[in-house]
């Protein structure tokens, strides 16, 4: 019997765990009387800035920072799980392919274990592949599980119809997946003429992009920046007052997705079919489909507007 599985995970942005919760929720219906743990190689967001979701897992601290990217962590291991008295697992799900991270997880005691490092080279059993890939029922995550607080207090931000949504500026400043903030601006304008409002997802920290938006669209409605609950849930609550987002590929974009709306997606260097929400009507729009570029700037407005 499977009593205990551990979840490692090395992505450290919010979207890298929102994209777990089909995953962890198969699990825990398949797995009913099981105790789920989560170790991630960067902070733990289901027990910190995704909390509101009530996604319940336990945290498993190893007390090694960004676990499995330092070779050390190897000789490590054994002597921080004998310190924090830790037995072993069932089972061991490793969500990554990193061969240091993988080599490192395994040296956690467990029964089972699963990963598709080196085309599943660690996997214990064979019918673990098969298992999680392919029988494992995923579960569409419900925003009924957020506290009705977030929605009474959308409602209140978002009292109207006929919003359509902006979600624009990227977390991960390495790969350039931004459109202009000039075109998102002109297709606002655009937007505008139609009769719809404008509302963008924007945080406050964001300064100089809010004032630019606030200097050309007097009209733009900043809902987080009006209310005291402003988290990741109540992005999604808001969500689903608006008709239509338009989003690059960022945390927003999956915090919106969960809200399951129609969605118009803008990707350029990243993968459109890895990253993209699972939502029932969505429009990807990939520069290196559209026109063989990874430069995202290549999507007109024109190529965006249609589709609003």
């Amino acid at each position: 019997m499977v009593k205990k599985i551990l979840l490692y995970n090395s992505g450290g942005g919010l979207g890298d765990s929102i994209q777990l919760f089909p995953l962890i929720l198969g699990l825990q219906k398949h797995f009913s009387d099981t105790e789920l743990y989560y170790l991630g190689a960067h902070d733990n967001h289901f027990i910190g800035r995704l909390k509101e979701y009530n996604i319940k897992l336990k945290n498993f601290d190893i007390n090694l920072k960004y676990f499995g990217f330092r070779w050390w962590h190897f000789f490590s291991v054994r002597k921080q799980l004998l310190k924090n008295k830790i037995d072993n697992f069932d089972l061991i799900i490793d969500l990554q392919s990193k061969l240091r991270n993988t080599v490192i997880l395994k040296q956690i005691p467990h029964q089972s274990f699963y990963s598709s490092t080196l085309n599943f080279y660690f996997c214990t059993k064979k019918e673990l592949k098969t298992f999680i890939r392919k029988e494992l029922e995923l579960v569409d995550y419900s925003i009924n599980l957020i506290n009705k607080t977030y929605f009474e207090e959308s409602k209140k931000l978002l009292p109207e119809k006929n919003y359509i949504g902006f979600s624009i500026t990227q977390g991960n400043v390495y790969r350039q997946k931004s459109w202009p903030l000039i075109n998102f601006i002109e297709l606002a304008k655009k937007v505008l003429t139609s009769g719809k409002k404008i509302v963008f997802f924007v945080e406050k920290s964001n300064i100089d992009i809010v004032n630019q938006i606030k200097k050309s669209l007097p009209e733009a409605i900043f809902p987080e920046h009006e209310s005291k609950l402003a988290c990741p849930a109540l992005v999604t609550t808001l969500a689903s007052r608006v008709d239509k987002v338009i989003s690059i590929d960022n945390g927003i974009m999956h915090m919106v997705g969960l809200a399951n709306i129609p969605m118009v997606v803008l990707f350029g260097p990243t993968n459109s079919k890895k990253f993209a929400p699972k939502v029932k009507n969505i429009k990807i729009l990939d520069s290196k489909v559209l026109y063989n570029s990874k430069d995202i700037s290549k999507i007109t407005i024109d190529d965006v507007f249609k589709f609003i």
